[in-house]
């Protein structure tokens, strides 16, 4: 007698969602470091002139590369995914006047929120920084723009699983303890398409097993998401959005004309109760 196998289902995690308008909460971001909210999107958050300067900026940039990691687009500055803490740092600091020139003289928004997040990290005795190694520090942030034309210009994925598997010389390894958070600026977007969706489903690690991304956490099938209940984030030039990346989320499918989807991401979250790492 044979017995079939039957796939386990994906659990339902509920989302919890903040939107507001113009004014960022340094409160509600300490929230989604804690697993309190699972979501917050910040419309206006910086200003549409600020935008355009960064999005020029990086069109013009030299250190501007295209994507080798299964992932349509281009990218100015390093990511951790898939390396060691060697490579990863080393590409950070190769990066790092790259990284800078994004920004050129503007009234830089990433490293505002950081500054404000980590001076209110200190008020509450938490230390706040970039992630580092002997060889140098992560940057704070790094400049991605999609081009994909798939179903999604992003797949399903999670922000875990890489974190999960990183070596014991990578001192982010322990974020993966607590909740592992994303935060991106939009400088630019598509008029339609291109916008977060996060699903209703935080995986396990037998969860990525199944779908055999418990390495990479990329990607997960439409197929095992079907039943589970997403949310769209509806974004703008000049909106942040900041997710707890244990969540399954990616990136809708954006329209063919116009302006391209250019997003600056950086990774945070607490290594320890006294102390928070941010990286790329």
């Amino acid at each position: 007698m044979v017995t079939a196998q039957v796939s386990k289902a994906p659990a339902i995690s509920p989302l919890a969602i903040r939107e507001r308008t113009g004014s960022i909460s340094i409160a509600e971001i300490i929230s989604v470091l804690k697993g309190d909210i699972t979501g917050l999107h910040i419309r206006q958050a910086f200003s549409i002139e600020v935008a355009e300067e960064i999005t020029a900026n990086f069109i013009r940039n030299p250190g501007l590369k295209e994507r080798k990691d299964g992932v349509p687009g281009q990218y100015i500055g390093a990511s951790h995914y898939r390396k060691d803490a060697a490579t990863y740092i080393a590409e950070s600091e190769k990066a790092r006047p790259f990284v800078e020139a994004v920004f050129s003289n503007l009234v830089d928004p990433v490293r505002g929120l950081f500054d404000a997040l980590k001076r209110e990290l200190h008020n509450q005795g938490i230390e706040m920084r970039l992630a580092r190694s002997e060889h140098g520090y992560a940057n704070v942030c790094r400049a991605l723009c999609w081009s994909g034309t798939g179903l999604y210009a992003l797949e399903p994925h999670d922000d875990v699983a890489q974190v999960l598997c990183a070596g014991k010389d990578y001192e982010i390894a322990a974020v993966a303890n607590h909740t592992v958070v994303a935060l991106n600026f939009y400088p630019s977007m598509p008029k339609e398409g291109g916008n977060l969706r996060i699903w209703s489903h935080k995986p396990t690690v037998t969860d990525r097993k199944s779908q055999g991304v418990e390495a990479t956490g990329y990607p997960y099938s439409t197929a095992y998401l079907e039943a589970v209940p997403f949310h769209d984030f509806q974004l703008k030039a000049g909106d942040i959005a900041l997710i707890d990346g244990g969540f399954i989320h990616g990136v809708t499918r954006q329209s063919g004309t116009g302006k391209h989807r250019l997003l600056l991401n950086s990774f945070l979250g607490f290594a320890r109760p006294d102390l928070v790492l941010w990286w790329t």
